[in-house]
């Protein structure tokens, strides 16, 4: 394995704090102490945000995606000629000893193939969110994190902003007092919109593979099948072999504040009380799920409500309770709703609304003082200072990264089979549907199989 620096500085405000230096020495490192950067999916806009945001201030060796015709814009724009690879097992084999780090943009059900195999090459990495497919993979990554000692960042970005910060900062210092109830919702998986497909038939019709596609490396992991041609670029997010849902690409982001402020873990119940119909294999148009999270600490049992589709959840449980004047702020993505008043914050976290107006007023005359350490230049930037040394731990590593996620898929499991799922978070087992276990740890292609030895 080779020499890597890994951060164990917990997230916080520590003035003193020095962090280690990268090693530097490898063969053909640059002189001037830039990283050497992979792209795992090079293709669309996804790839656009790491080279956006950090990584094209350091050198660039190596990209990787199935569909070259894709990621030929991305290549034109970024005009590189590094190496160009479809199958990033390849990639990697050849030249994992020029790589520094990846940053992994592909479909969630090769997320965890991907991960897994830059890691063991001692490789640090970025995974986009969800962080994998299923639950046991989130328990692989954490114990593949302790064994290879590399830098890990989930991609759900506001982890990494100033108003997640407040929001924790805020429910921390008990402004607006016991949260005993939380409330998210998204608009809906707008099914036939840019990102959801809704098929007719399922399995659906076939349609040729298109040239430049390896279509069966796309699949990766997943069991062999025709192409249709509204899985790609983005629709594949509607099909349960492949995505998560609406839950699975929003959650990690809504679900960001409540699991970091009330330090969540592994709900013991989620269930589905109301769930739109749907294909087999595809995902409902809308649904209600409610998580059950025990009580921990001084905190005590928290419920959490999760509402996509066209329903009017502000309706539901006190989120109207401050009435009409307040209306417009209804809508934001997620409300803590406490003892003394609620807060209220967007979609990918942001600067929290602090409800009634004199509970906000009193948080912003007399705001708790800082207790995390703020992050500058957003998630990638932090991932990449903590690999040179010059920053802690990112926040959104795969030990926060996978308890997040893991809470997140155990709702996709009560809402794909429209049920409630009682969770053994020790043995890591459902425990009142026993064959669902069979999606704790979902059977995969062979050649595809990885972390078995962890």
């Amino acid at each position: 394995m080779k020499r890597r620096t890994f951060i164990t500085t917990a997230t916080g405000v520590a003035a003193s704090t020095v962090f280690p230096q990268f090693a530097i020495g490898k063969p053909g490192k640059s002189a001037n102490s830039k990283l050497n950067i992979a792209f795992i999916g090079s293709g669309g806009w996804i790839a656009q945000q790491p080279y956006n945001q950090g990584c094209s201030e350091e050198n660039l060796v190596a990209f990787c995606d199935v569909d070259r015709n894709l990621s030929a814009a991305n290549m034109k724009n970024w005009q590189t000629t590094q190496p160009f690879f479809d199958d990033f097992r390849v990639m990697l084999d050849k030249m994992h000893k020029e790589i520094d780090a990846v940053v992994v943009s592909t479909p969630d059900h090769t997320h965890f193939a991907a991960t897994l195999a830059a890691m063991e090459r001692g490789i640090h990495v970025y995974t986009q969110k969800p962080l994998v497919h299923n639950i046991w993979q989130c328990r692989t990554l954490v114990k593949a994190k302790e064994r290879y000692k590399v830098v890990t960042q989930m991609g759900n970005q506001g982890h990494a902003g100033d108003g997640i910060r407040q929001s924790v900062e805020a429910v921390r210092a008990g402004v607006i007092g016991n949260v005993s109830q939380v409330f998210c919702s998204n608009g809906g998986p707008e099914l036939g919109g840019d990102h959801f497909a809704n098929p007719t038939t399922m399995p659906p019709p076939s349609s040729p593979v298109p040239a430049g596609l390896a279509w069966d490396l796309w699949l990766g992991p997943a069991a062999k099948r025709d192409f249709y041609a509204d899985y790609l670029p983005k629709k594949w997010r509607a099909f349960w072999d492949f995505g998560l849902g609406m839950l699975g690409d929003f959650g990690c982001h809504t679900f960001d504040t409540p699991v970091w402020a009330l330090d969540l873990d592994p709900p013991t119940v989620v269930e589905c009380l109301q769930r739109e119909k749907s294909l087999d294999g595809v995902i409902p148009a809308g649904s209600h799920l409610r998580f059950h999270f025990p009580a921990k600490g001084d905190r005590g049992r928290v419920t959490l409500d999760w509402f996509d589709g066209p329903q009017d959840w502000t309706k539901v449980g006190r989120i109207d309770q401050y009435g009409a004047e307040h209306a417009a702020h209804l809508g934001r993505a997620c409300w803590l709703v406490g003892s003394k008043g609620m807060l209220g914050c967007g979609t990918h976290a942001g600067v929290p609304l602090i409800l009634p107006d004199d509970v906000r007023e009193g948080w912003k005359t007399n705001p708790p003082a800082p207790t995390i350490a703020r992050v500058a230049g957003g998630p990638f930037r932090e991932w990449l200072r903590a690999i040179k040394g010059e920053g802690p731990e990112p926040g959104s590593n795969f030990d926060y990264a996978a308890r997040l996620t893991e809470i997140i898929l155990l709702g996709v499991l009560a809402q794909r089979f429209n049920t409630r799922i009682e969770w053994d978070a020790k043995a890591g087992r459902i425990t009142n549907h026993l064959e669902l276990n069979a999606f704790v740890k979902e059977p995969v292609r062979e050649g595809w199989s990885s972390g078995e030895d962890l």
